[in-house]
Parts: C-alpha cells; structure tokens; sequence
C-alpha cells in the first residue's frame, strides 16, 4: 500500500436543496486544486495523483509537509491548493502540476505556493480504512502538527447549510458531507460523500456544435467579437438536441473537421462552477434555451 498508487474514495454529487443537517453527518470545506495522495516513511515523503501519477518532483513543500506529520509512517488523502487570500485557485495549482523544469518548479514555490489540506488518513503503522470517518477525523489531527504547507480541513458535525452558506459568501467551491461512520472504499464512489458546490448561469451564444459526442461550443462577445468560453457536453435532453440539430443545418456557415460553426444568433443558458484566469469557464452544462435574449446583449 505504502509508495504505491491508490485511487481513493469518490464523491457523488450531492443536492443543494438537499444539504442534511443531521448530526450524523461531517461536512468540510471543499477545495478547489487536485486531488493527491501523500506517502510517507521516515524521511521519505511521496506524492500521487488519484490517477497514480507520482508528482513527488513537481513539489519541493513536500519536504516541509513530511515535517508536519508526526506519524513515522503515514497514508494522508489531500487536496493539493495554491491559496490566495484562504481561497483555494484551481488555475494556480494546475500551473504547478504541468511543471517540470526544476529552475521554474522553484520560482513557483514562491509566486504559486503549493499548500496540501489533509481530509482523511488511511493508515500510519495501522491501516485504517475500516474504521468509521470520525475516528479517521481524530486520527488524522493527532498525528498533523498544521504548518503553511499542510492544514487539517476545517470540519463541522451537522449544520451542513451554515458552512455551505459560508463558502458561497467567500468565494469559496463549496463543502463535502460525509457520513460519521463512512468507511474508505479505494476506488469507490459513494452515496456516503456527497459534495455540493456554488455553481453559477450564465447567458451565451451558441458558436458551433459537433457530434460524437455532442458537444455545443458557446461563448460571449467583445468589442463586437465572438469569444469562445466553453465547450458544453452534458446537460442536454434529448428534445433540445433534436430541435437544435433541426436549426442548426439551417444556419451552418462552415465545417473545419468535426466543427460545424454555425451563425451566432440562439442563445443559451449554462451553468459552471468558475472562471478561469483566461475567462474559460470550468465545470460546465446546459440549462435550456434563452430566446429572450439576443446575442448583441451578451457580453
């Protein structure tokens, strides 16, 4: 198990309306970076993504992390973040992972400081993947001295609507619920960890389309251009296809490979949990036709 990958408990999405504030229920702040997997042993501390990528050399604060924890040995599931302002900012972390020159991975450790936010443990001398979370929770703080390159999540039981609250009022990407006696399944995903996020709507235009799979790419205008913002794959029911696919052929103005682009001129809705430093949008789908509104007033 030790400095080998894991691919760790997944989440369902969760319904916001839905949030339980039963006291059997643990709920954390949600960040926004990648998920990893710390090892350690000793002085030896490595990194995987949840794909089984060692990333170990893109993060020299994993020397700093080992330090933190207090445990000879330890299995910790985290977050990986670049924090500004307390907010966790997916870009900056992302830009850290695609790294891989030394010279430029050590300037980024002080213009994009990686920070690793421990949510769970699955083993130190032990394995502890059949205990129930909230010994997991006790565990895990017992052996974390908290520095500026590992924290312990802040968790709460019950009252799962106050923090989801909170997060929204920061800026924040939203919190987990997890069931008090949840056990870890590896490579699993499960109804015991609900995540709910702030997702936001915004009005587009459609650009263009392509099949296999269906996919809308919508966008905005500027300075009286047409920027794309996203490709839009999911979301869709099936009638909305069948009628745009029927206007569409109508107001195709040219095909490049799979592209069909077609006049900017239908509207839309669509739903994303952020923007990205470039004005992409991230963690997109479709939320029905705008006919209310005209492209020359999106923007």
């Amino acid at each position: 198990m030790l400095f080998t990958p894991i691919k760790p408990m997944l989440l369902q999405m969760g319904n916001n309306n839905e949030i339980d504030d039963n006291p059997e229920w643990i709920y954390d702040i949600k960040w926004d970076g990648w998920r990893i997997l710390v090892h350690k042993e000793g002085d030896r501390v490595e990194a995987y993504t949840r794909h089984g990528n060692n990333v170990t050399s893109k993060f020299p604060e994993l020397q700093e992390v080992g330090q933190s924890i207090q445990s000879h040995t330890a299995i910790i599931d985290c977050e990986g973040v670049v924090l500004r302002n307390g907010v966790s900012v997916f870009d900056d972390f992302a830009y850290r992972g695609r790294l891989s020159n030394k010279e430029k991975i050590k300037e980024a450790t002080v213009t994009h400081p990686a920070t690793f936010i421990a949510f769970d443990v699955l083993a130190t001398d032990k394995v502890y993947t059949s205990k129930p979370l909230v010994d997991r929770k006790e565990i895990l703080s017992s052996i974390i001295e908290p520095s500026s390159k590992l924290l312990v999540t802040p968790s709460i039981v019950g009252n799962g609507s106050n923090i989801f609250q909170l997060t929204k009022d920061k800026g924040m990407e939203g919190i987990v619920g997890k069931q008090c006696n949840s056990i870890y399944k590896t490579n699993h995903r499960s109804h015991d960890w609900l995540k709910y996020k702030h997702f936001k709507i915004i009005d587009a235009v459609i650009l263009g389309y392509k099949e296999n799979p269906f996919t809308m790419l919508v966008g905005t205008q500027i300075n009286g251009k047409y920027k794309p913002l996203a490709n839009v794959e999911f979301g869709f029911k099936l009638e909305e296809k069948t009628a745009f696919r029927e206007i569409a052929k109508q107001i195709v103005t040219k095909v490049e490979r799979d592209m069909m682009w077609v006049e900017p001129i239908l509207c839309c809705k669509v739903q994303y949990l952020e923007k990205t430093n470039t004005g992409s949008l991230r963690i997109v789908s479709f939320k029905g036709f705008n006919f209310d509104k005209v492209p020359e007033e999106i923007y």
